[in-house]
């Protein structure tokens, strides 16, 4: 398997607890967006890309100078720059149209977007959605209702105890 479908398969994440469902793309800064793929696009495990492997592929990518001290600036907004190329990569790694870094229309939905797909990614989010896809209103409120009630229980068990 290449190193790009082994990355695409681990891909699977989900807004970060406690966020809530991302807003579009109005008014957010670069740093923003950039930092938003990184909380929402997470491996299989759900831990988080660190800033050298996303600079690295980068770098393979393009065949360019992209450090990890030049995306952590992006990220941080200490650098908001970046060139065409750059961004181009950035794209492709986190599987996002390169207009996410610029799409400033009011209500557009490409933030929720990208927390869709990259948790379409997960093979088991994808098959509780494809089973869904046939139940009726009260059969998907019935699901809603039973993953609500198991994510309060995970959230509760991960709760330090005082």
């Amino acid at each position: 398997m290449s190193e790009t479908s082994d990355r695409s398969t681990e891909r699977a994440g989900r807004p970060p607890e406690g966020a809530g469902s991302p807003s579009g793309g109005a008014g957010r800064s670069l740093s923003e967006r950039i930092e938003l793929l990184f909380t929402t696009v997470r491996r299989r495990d759900r831990t988080p890309y660190s800033n050298e492997e996303v600079a690295r592929a980068c770098r393979e990518s393009t065949g360019e100078s992209f450090s990890a001290t030049y995306l952590w600036q992006l990220r941080t907004g200490r650098r908001d720059n970046p060139t065409k190329r750059h961004l181009e990569a950035l794209a492709a790694f986190f599987r996002v149209p390169v207009a996410y870094f610029f799409d400033d229309a009011p209500g557009t939905p490409v933030a929720e977007e990208v927390a869709l797909l990259s948790a379409m990614r997960d093979a088991g989010v994808r098959d509780v959605a494809l089973r869904a896809v046939n139940l009726s209103p009260d059969g998907l409120g019935t699901v809603r209702d039973l993953i609500e009630s198991i994510a309060r229980r995970e959230a509760e068990r991960r709760r330090p105890s005082s």
